[in-house]
């Protein structure tokens, strides 16, 4: 039995329908629930966003000391719980703002099928597939369930993603495809026979889009300081109660109780584990409105670490939509080899692989009168497509140098490589008189004529190269084209480390050593007649080499290369395969967002170091002065209420400010290391001025007290403390100037009001103890300074 799709005769499998399903079957399997939907949210439920926002261990560990400061009915000291709520709610409205973002690009970007009901073809959701659905596949698409292929023109199907046996598998009518799979080349049709949680290709799309936090630098370091800083609150929370109940300052149980949670209180980084979930998904959210949709949200934080990013010529530095340039013909072609040729190149345009050289062709050259009796169809690994018109012989279009290997000799084939140095695409089209095309060997095809192609270079790319050359990305053009076509191009946009075409390397010489091939990449930029297998091997060689490595792509030939590189950037208007194993989708297929994306990137991981650094500082100095305590049953000098103030004004505020600022500090590998070797020290100096200033006004004022020792040890904490904030907030401008300013106003205002220092905040300000706070939180200010000069020497050494 015959059929026809495309205008390619198909090999069509005997007894089964080719009408596809009925309304009525349709609408029987969907009442069933015999249909492909799954879950494919790109974010988390509203419902699962409060949760998680919720129920964390710190805001649980925050409550529980609420309940028991609640307890002792000492009101003031319990306002640190506001810090549940005001985490809490700032986390959740702003995921469920990122959320709705998100989840309407995923919508634009969502991936469709094409299936035959009712004798006619059209294309719906993959979720709307249902159980023995005729589904037509075409090059490029990603197949979205299992099934028993009916039709073939032939079909090649990479199952890479599924078996990681990377050369394409040819399908004949009968054979099985299973989803998650890609079709490289031909068209075909098959039956579902299994679909939704069946099926291996919902699973993969929906495992590509949905909300995930995987692994990164920053969540892993933020996760490990998380452990040991609950470790240590389980060893020392009980010491601090036997501690507190055996200083002479406690004369009643709630005295004991309200130092302990301080001390408690002042070991939770209760918005560091909120400040790294805000800032990658401000970030999604940031380059959603740059048309760029962030498919993994720690992809944000990867962005930061690249170094080297890899594109392809087509669709990057030039528009991608190529059109027909011009013809030709060898020299002493007569009109006869005219005709010949355009009604070759009618069939060749009318093929079942419509791709962009087809469309392309099929613009200028149609209406023919030849016949196809077979072929074929392009692949990415060959290169070339083939068409068979009867007695008018084997016709096969394609790169010269793959349809005619070895030294060109023919003057039309020098000729081509004279074009192809302009950066135009030439493609030649050779004919011979036997009729399979197996027949046709290299040496039995004669070259009949060139076909030239132009594409338009895209007039951002020279200031996109620009961009990376200045921030210290490399860059790779690995491409399936002509490398002196390739090279041209990429001279023309001015690419670092090529000046003429020739320089361009032809991947037929690339070594299959990864050490070898890295060595290659070191020191040649521009990559030609790549291949798909050649693309993972250039990411997997530059990835041995250290490099963290982004890959671009829109052609279904770039879907393993994205798959394997640390960040796979698909363009929106490209094959369905690449959108489904990437992290990023430019949505409008600008290379020119790219720069937004990095920068993006290495604003999030500099800003969250800042405020990391915070965090930790205060963590330091808590954990330095319950040790104190514990060891000289002393009282802690700071009231829960206290600890809140410091916590707001010096880490709050300031580093949710910090985190959403601009920043285009490179990245540094190394951030829980770098973060510990600065809070370390600088919280120690905090923490023993704390104690310093608790010990002196002791002295000084032997009747004040424990309200005497927590003011002087409030005052001086706020003054390092902000000391310390400038360090972390370089470098200056004005809006940063303006925040410390600010906050350090607010603290003079809340200490020279009574009714604020005295009434809500336990302090007893006097002008002894303030210059007494003041005078060892400078000195400790200084020292800060002194060990932020010496870390950064450190540093730039």
């Amino acid at each position: 039995m015959a059929d026809v799709i495309g205008g390619a005769p198909l090999l069509h499998a005997p007894g089964t329908p080719a009408t596809g399903l009925t309304a009525a079957e349709v609408a029987e399997r969907v009442a069933a629930g015999r249909t492909n939907a799954v879950d494919t949210r790109t974010s988390r439920s509203t419902l699962a966003i409060v949760r998680s926002n919720v129920l964390t261990p710190f805001n649980g560990l925050l409550f529980v000391l609420f309940l028991v400061i609640v307890a002792t009915g000492r009101w003031q000291n319990g306002l640190f719980g506001l810090v549940i709520v005001a985490n809490t709610a700032i986390g959740v409205i702003q995921e469920v703002r990122a959320k709705r973002t998100l989840d309407k690009l995923a919508v634009l970007n969502a991936p469709h099928a094409r299936v035959v009901r009712d004798g006619a073809l059209s294309e719906i959701d993959v979720a709307d597939v249902v159980a023995d659905e005729v589904m037509e596949l075409r090059s490029g698409d990603q197949v979205a369930a299992d099934g028993v292929v009916t039709t073939s023109a032939g079909l090649e199907v990479d199952e890479s993603l599924l078996t990681g046996e990377s050369d394409p598998i040819h399908k004949e009518p009968g054979d099985e495809v299973r989803s998650g799979s890609i079709v490289v080349a031909g068209r075909g049709r098959f039956r579902a026979t299994a679909i939704g949680a069946d099926a291996y290709a919902t699973r993969l799309t929906a495992e590509a889009k949905k909300f995930t936090k995987v692994g990164s630098e920053l969540v892993g370091g933020t996760n490990t300081l998380l452990r040991y800083i609950s470790l240590m609150m389980l060893v020392v929370a009980p010491l601090l109660v036997w501690s507190q109940f055996r200083t002479p300052d406690t004369h009643q149980w709630q005295d004991a109780v309200t130092g302990t949670v301080a001390a408690l209180v002042g070991m939770v980084p209760e918005g560091l584990v909120l400040l790294t979930s805000l800032a990658f998904m401000l970030g999604a959210v940031t380059l959603a409105r740059r048309q760029t949709l962030v498919q993994e949200l720690p992809a944000v934080e990867g962005l930061a670490r690249v170094d080297v990013v890899c594109l392809d010529k087509t669709g990057t530095l030039t528009h991608g939509d190529i059109v027909f340039d011009r013809l030709v013909m060898p020299a002493g072609a007569d009109a006869l080899d005219d005709a010949e040729v355009r009604e070759a190149l009618v069939l060749s345009a009318s093929g079942p692989d419509s791709n962009a050289t087809a469309q392309a062709l099929g613009s200028v050259f149609s209406g023919g009168v030849w016949e196809r009796t077979g072929g074929v169809p392009f692949s990415s690994a060959r290169k070339w497509s083939a068409v068979v018109a009867g007695e008018h012989g084997t016709w096969v279009l394609g790169a010269p140098e793959m349809v005619f290997p070895g030294p060109a000799a023919d003057p039309l084939l020098l000729q081509a490589g004279e074009i192809a140095e302009e950066g135009r695409r030439v493609l030649v089209l050779a004919s011979c008189e036997a009729g399979p095309v197996e027949d046709c060997l290299p040496e039995d095809l004669e070259p009949r004529a060139l076909v030239v192609l132009a594409e338009r270079v895209r007039e951002d790319a020279a200031d996109t190269l620009a961009y990376f050359a200045e921030q210290g990305v490399s860059l790779r053009v690995i491409s399936g084209d002509n490398p002196r076509t390739v090279g041209a191009v990429a001279t023309a946009v001015g690419l670092p480390g090529i000046t003429h075409a020739h320089e361009a390397v032809d991947a037929r010489t690339l070594p299959e050593d990864p050490d070898e091939l890295g060595a290659v990449l070191d020191e040649k930029v521009v990559f030609g007649r790549v291949t798909p297998q050649q693309k993972r091997a250039i990411v997997g060689a530059l990835q041995q080499r250290g490099h963290v490595v982004a890959m671009t792509g829109d052609g279904v030939n770039d879907a393993m290369a994205l798959k394997d590189a640390d960040i796979g950037v698909a363009m929106g208007n490209g094959a369905a395969a690449t959108r489904a194993v990437a992290q990023l989708v430019l949505l409008d297929g600008k290379f020119a967002h790219l720069p937004d994306v990095v920068a993006e990137g290495r604003r999030v991981i500099a800003n969250i170091e800042r405020a990391a650094n915070l965090f930790l500082v205060k963590n330091v100095y808590s954990l330095l002065i319950a040790l104190v305590v514990i060891f000289t049953a002393a009282a802690y000098p700071l009231a829960p209420i206290q600890l809140s103030l410091i916590s707001a004004l010096t880490i709050g505020i300031p580093g949710f400010v910090l985190a959403l600022a601009p920043n285009r500090r490179r990245y540094v590998p190394g951030f829980l290391r770098r973060v510990l070797r600065l809070a370390i020290p600088v919280g120690v100096l905090i923490g023993a001025a704390a104690y310093a200033g608790d010990r002196t006004i002791r002295w000084l004022q032997p009747a004040g007290g424990l309200t005497a020792s927590q003011t002087v040890a409030t005052v001086t904490v706020l003054t390092a403390s902000l000391w310390a904030l400038t360090l972390f907030a370089r470098p200056f401008n004005a809006w940063k100037l303006a925040l410390v300013g600010g906050l350090a106003g607010v603290a003079a205002i809340i200490l020279a009001v009574p009714a604020l220092g005295g009434g809500i905040f336990l302090l007893d300000v006097t002008l002894e103890r303030l210059g007494v706070a003041l005078a060892l939180g400078l000195a400790a200010g200084v020292l800060i300074e002194l060990v932020g000069r010496v870390m950064r020497r450190r540093e730039t050494a």
